[in-house]
């Protein structure tokens, strides 16, 4: 267990999703989280999911507090953020920012003298089943880099990537998550229209997608020598794929993704 006290710089979705994973994997105590927001209905949620957290009334507090910063605010608020946290860091503090579009330098910019990783994490990161990508900004260690490892892998796959790809890992794997739920909910709806209980559907279609991707990890195969084995000659299989080509789900997938990176790159100009 980690010895560190991690602090997050807003209370949303993926600070409470990131909070909460580290805690179920046995790597931080609840003691050891601290937590900001200015909205109170977040830090409120926040609490009730982590009871043993501690909740600061301002950002400097927990800056001041914490030797491990998450900054997890919207890009919207993240200039403001680091300004209001600027006085409380210093070169023995690491900050990782999971704000899209704000590159390390200018993130090292905003906070000062501390050390910046910047990390794409995702929202399966709540059951140990994330996929993350970082990079390291000005002052990082071979250190930093272990811990932010170490954090992100005990909550799922973490991969070091340059800092050039993070924009596409966002469109990617941290909004993937979002494009993978409408498939499944999609392929349930085919089964509810072909006759089945809509519980049943959506487990089946859920699970579908889970095993599929449990397939291609544990066999390191490519997807379509996969594919190609469940699609047998003039079968079932092979006419629904027919069908999704006729349709572009290949090429309108590819886009998602794209329209994605491209959004995060934006946000980075302001």
């Amino acid at each position: 267990m980690l010895s560190q006290t991690i602090g997050f710089i807003g209370a949303g979705q993926m600070a409470k999703a990131m909070a909460q994973g580290f805690v179920r994997a046995g790597l931080l105590a609840e003691s050891k989280v601290f937590a900001a927001d200015p909205v109170p209905q977040a830090v409120e949620e926040f609490k009730r999911l982590l009871p043993g957290a501690s909740i600061a009334p301002d950002n400097v507090q927990v800056a001041t507090r914490s030797e491990v910063i998450v900054l997890a605010v919207k890009p919207q608020r993240a200039k403001a953020a680091m300004s209001e946290m600027r006085p409380a860091m210093n070169g023995q503090k690491l900050a990782i920012s999971i704000v899209t579009g704000f590159t390390t330098q200018s993130l090292a910019e905003g906070l000062g003298p501390c050390r910046v990783v910047r990390v794409v994490p995702n929202t399966p990161c709540l059951v140990g089943q994330s996929a993350s990508a970082y990079c390291l900004g000005p002052g990082a260690t071979a250190a930093d880099a272990e811990l932010v490892a170490k954090l992100l892998g005990a909550v799922g796959l973490v991969i070091p990537v340059d800092e050039q790809q993070i924009d596409a890992v966002t469109g990617l794997s941290g909004s993937g998550p979002a494009f993978v739920y409408l498939m499944i909910e999609a392929l349930a709806d085919g089964g509810v229209r072909q006759g089945l209980p809509r519980d049943v559907a959506l487990r089946l279609a859920a699970q579908t997608v889970k095993g599929a991707g449990e397939m291609v990890l544990a066999t390191g195969e490519h997807p379509g020598v996969l594919k190609d084995r469940v699609a047998s000659p003039g079968g079932t299989t092979i006419a629904g794929l027919h069908a999704l080509e006729e349709g572009g789900v290949r090429g309108t997938v590819m886009s998602a993704v794209r329209a994605a990176a491209i959004r995060a790159a934006e946000l980075a100009s302001g």
